[in-house]
């Protein structure tokens, strides 16, 4: 009864602390100042446009978030100081 199972949690600590403290240094992936302030961007769509996004995402070998942030950026730039 109080002997410990060998299992690991799921949020189980790694045994060297240091490295387990160290892990969080790592550098970021995206290195543009707007990666910093980010927001979750939810929207509906058909599960036949979902899967014809995921392939094109694959061939292109992006991610589909990756992809769709380009297409974003791309569709509205910063401002320009024009307005329509």
């Amino acid at each position: 009864m109080s002997e410990r199972s060998n299992k690991r949690g799921f949020a189980s600590r790694p045994g060297d602390a240091e490295s387990w403290i160290k892990a969080s240094d790592a550098p970021p992936r995206r290195v543009d100042e707007g990666a910093a302030f980010t927001a979750r961007l939810t929207i509906d769509v058909t599960p036949a446009l979902r899967g014809r996004i995921k392939v094109a995402a694959f061939h292109r070998g992006v991610t589909v978030a990756d992809m769709l942030r380009e297409l974003l950026a791309r569709e509205f730039p910063a401002d320009t100081g024009e307005r329509s």
